[in-house]
């Protein structure tokens, strides 16, 4: 599956948004991997991410790692982004990559109702929601009061700000797949009837006050990323947005808010977003805001995950051919491109498609989730 070498030229040029310069259009997109003990990256971390910079990838976006809101965490083993020892851990895993030449930004995240009592690092906080639904008609931990809405923001601005004070070169606000920023979206988990419930707008001002809040925290020139998706880890078919009109609606508020950089999740980056058009929601976004935006989904696999394993990214996936892809980039449908699970597996993929060695990238199964590599 020889890819022409003039398709993938834009894939390696250059480009800089936001106060980001990278070497190439090429992303690694967050995957959760379970393997940092006492929710701190130690130096097995920052050797895996290490050799995705060495790979050639432009910029390197981690696994989501959470807040220091009590309530943030939903997994064992996943790293943490406060107190000393775990910034230390990940002023490790920056300096790795920078040595090696890459870029890498975070994803602070909050797990929202996703949560179960039990996951440390306080075992006794329940999940905090919009509206204590984990999805609708379900109903997991506590509604969240205002102060706990303030404390949230708060949590995610000192994370941005830590953040930048290690050396990241952004970061990324995880706002999809169900989690608690989406779950204020999401009209399924929020049942609001303050200024936070009922309209888009008013669904949105969460996440507005969070982009917001860490433009003050980080200043100007500091990118923020920001990740959004329709779909659910709840609800594979739901939308935020029916049509293209409301898409611009949501998206100009996160845009106004201070988002340099749109990373628009599908688990099929060919899917079209809406009837009459060809552009998935990358290119919708781009469209509709102008603003730089990452496509992502299954990128050079050849089938994507099922619901039964999404939560471990299991499967197994052979390597397929780029050539949609590079269209679509070429024709300027977005700007940058994610790679999940093709990268996990291989971290040489970047380097491989650029040499025309794609037949030589590895096949995806479940046993490259079971090691840090």
């Amino acid at each position: 599956m020889s890819i022409n070498n003039t398709a993938t030229e834009k894939l390696f040029q250059s480009f800089t948004a936001g106060g980001l310069t990278l070497k190439n259009r090429t992303v690694m997109a967050p995957m959760t991997r379970t393997f940092s003990p006492n929710y701190v990256p130690n130096s097995d971390v920052a050797k895996y991410y290490r050799r995705r910079a060495e790979g050639n990838v432009g910029l390197i976006i981690t696994e989501g790692t959470f807040i220091s809101h009590k309530a943030a965490n939903g997994y064992e083993r996943v790293p943490a982004i406060y107190g000393e020892e775990a910034l230390a851990g990940w002023k490790h895993v920056v300096d790795e990559v920078h040595a090696a030449g890459g870029k890498i930004a975070p994803q602070l995240w909050h797990v929202g109702s996703v949560r179960k009592e039990g996951i440390g690092p306080d075992k006794t906080i329940p999940a905090y929601s919009p509206s204590g639904l984990y999805k609708p008609g379900a109903a997991n931990g506590v509604a969240m009061s205002q102060a706990d809405i303030d404390e949230v923001v708060a949590s995610f601005a000192q994370a941005a700000a830590d953040s930048k004070a290690i050396g990241f070169d952004a970061i990324e606000v995880h706002g999809a797949h169900g989690y608690l920023v989406d779950q204020f979206f999401w009209e399924g988990t929020n049942q609001r009837s303050d200024k936070y419930g009922g309209s888009l707008e008013n669904r949105a001002r969460f996440a507005v006050e969070i982009v917001q809040a860490i433009r003050l925290a980080v200043g100007e020139d500091f990118p923020i990323i920001f990740r959004f998706s329709q779909w659910k880890q709840q609800d594979y078919n739901a939308k935020l947005c029916q049509t293209p009109e409301e898409l611009a609606t949501f998206l100009s508020l996160l845009s106004n808010a201070g988002v340099d950089v749109f990373h628009a999740s599908t688990r099929r980056f060919w899917l079209p977003e809406f009837e009459g058009s060809e552009l998935n929601l990358a290119g919708w976004t781009k469209k509709l805001t102008n603003k730089p935006v990452i496509t992502v989904g299954s990128v050079g696999l050849d089938s994507d995950f099922t619901s039964e394993e999404s939560a471990d990214l299991g499967g197994t996936s052979n390597p397929t051919g780029i050539e949609g892809l590079l269209t679509r980039l070429n024709n300027d449908e977005f700007d940058l491109v994610a790679i999940g699970r093709a990268l996990l597996v291989d971290p040489e993929w970047v380097n491989k498609i650029q040499h025309n060695k794609d037949d030589e990238i590895a096949q995806f199964n479940k046993d490259a989730l079971m090691t840090l590599s």
